[in-house]
């Protein structure tokens, strides 16, 4: 969940004119941005070896 002030400082780093497209798109890579680092924090990553092991499967 993003904050007011998070909120706020996305805004800031946009142009003086821009859509509400590019808002919500900021919004939504800095939103996926802070769920990554939060999945980091509480372990919920896979490891490279994990990962070639996914991708092995799906690329047979």
């Amino acid at each position: 969940m993003l904050t007011k002030e998070k909120l706020i400082n996305t805004i800031n780093t946009l142009p003086e004119n821009f859509t509400i497209e590019e808002v919500i798109e900021e919004l939504i890579v800095v939103d996926k941005i802070e769920q990554g680092l939060k999945d980091i924090e509480q372990g919920n990553v896979y490891t490279t070896d994990k990962v070639k092991q996914k991708l092995g499967k799906w690329l047979k």
